[in-house]
């Protein structure tokens, strides 16, 4: 019986042996490091950012709307029934186009009729020019009174101001007879009309026919706090910022579903006055939209860079801890353990906070891996950290690292 239980022993050990290898090939497998033997495990592996300074554009950003470069109404400038529309609905027109016709028979009389009265006072300015010429030298030789020859004198010269009324009548009907066709008074795109054929339109009314509105390049209006305005002045004066850009500002749009139009505009001015019901200060910039996607009336983003940091850090988000008691990092000290900073953070620009107290040049920020830090202050691994890149520890598990950054 002893014999037995002796040749038993060696074959349990060899299948001990048999499963701890695979445990460990299996841990191998998952992408951790198998600690050695009878030793403490490996410090995990985290993504760390060296702070550099750097000059940062502060970025504001702003709501805004859409207006038309010009904007011209089409209105009735006679009276009469629309005939007929010659416009495509949405499409572009010239200035000068036409875009509707009013029945014009009633001022295509009115300008014959002017056209008559106007050969009237001629004729009656000829007959009366003869008889100022044919008295002349009658009165010279005393044949006739000199009242006589003032009567005639006076006689031509109001048939010639007959004659200036008449051309201004025919001048004023062949006006209103060109109102009948109603043309486009600058060029740009065109909305839906306002009226359609059989519509009696006026002129004292000035009914409104269409709209039409430059868009080629618009304005963008927006607003900021007067009190943003009043710290900005005083950090400049003060010499924390500096001024970018003078008057050429540059100033992107952004959409509604979060997209940045590539081609940026200008800042043309800012308002001198405060509007007393909101408190803001009314701000406006010119951008190209040749591909049409700003409509007036649109609502929009506005970022605009209105002054610069000279020395700054720009951390990503995912490594700043915003509490109530403060904002706060994670930084890689002395034996490689990590430590709370506490950081003030003055704005965000391109999904990074700018940082401009609290971290100093070859501070290493942890940006990424910090579900692995289970033992608080425990030493880690520090390895570089690429913006859209895993810290090269554990690529499927960095994936998580923003959101376990938020969650802290």
């Amino acid at each position: 019986m002893t014999r037995i239980a002796l040749a038993r022993r060696p074959s349990f050990s060899l299948r001990a042996l048999v499963s701890l290898a695979v445990l460990s090939l299996a841990a191998c497998g998952k992408g951790e490091v198998p600690a050695p033997a009878g030793g403490p495990p490996s410090p995990p592996a985290v993504g760390v950012l060296t702070v550099r300074n750097q000059a940062v554009d502060l970025q504001t950003e702003l709501p805004g709307r859409v207006e038309a470069l010009r904007t011209a109404q089409v209105r009735a400038r006679v009276n009469g029934v629309v005939q007929q529309r010659l416009f495509r609905e949405g499409s572009d027109v010239k200035a000068g186009e036409p875009l509707f016709r009013i029945d014009g028979a009633p001022y295509q009389a009115a300008l014959e009729s002017a056209q008559a009265g106007l050969l009237r006072a001629e004729a009656a300015a000829a007959q009366a020019r003869l008889t100022a010429e044919r008295y002349a030298p009658l009165a010279e030789a005393r044949a006739i009174s000199q009242q006589d020859y003032a009567v005639a004198l006076a006689a031509q010269k109001t048939a010639e101001a007959d004659v200036a009324g008449g051309r201004a009548a025919v001048q004023s009907a062949r006006i209103n007879l060109g109102y009948a066709t109603v043309t486009a008074p600058i060029s740009g795109r065109i909305g839906r009309a306002l009226v359609t054929e059989g519509a009696l339109v006026s002129a004292a009314e000035a009914t409104s026919l269409a709209l039409i509105q430059q868009v080629g390049s618009v304005y963008v209006n927006f607003t900021q706090s007067a009190g943003e305005v009043l710290r900005l002045r005083r950090a400049l004066a003060a010499g924390q910022l500096q001024r970018v850009g003078g008057d050429a500002v540059a100033v992107r749009v952004v959409l509604e579903d979060g997209t940045e139009l590539p081609r940026p505009g200008k800042l043309l001015f800012s308002d001198l006055s405060v509007d007393a019901s909101s408190g803001q200060v009314t701000l406006r910039a010119e951008l190209p939209n040749p591909e049409g996607l700003l409509l007036p009336g649109q609502y929009v983003r506005v970022r605009l860079a209105q002054a610069t940091l000279p020395s700054a850090v720009l951390v990503p988000q995912q490594a700043v801890t915003r509490s109530a008691q403060g904002d706060s990092v994670l930084v890689v000290g002395e034996g490689n353990k990590p430590g709370p900073r506490p950081v003030k953070v003055s704005g965000a620009q391109a999904g990074q906070w700018v940082v401009t107290d609290g971290l100093k040049p070859g501070d290493r920020v942890i940006v990424d891996g910090f579900q692995k830090m289970f033992v608080p202050g425990a030493p880690v691994t520090p390895v570089p950290w690429v913006a859209g890149a895993a810290s090269g520890a554990a690529p499927a598990s960095t994936a998580s690292a923003p959101a376990s950054a938020a969650s802290r």
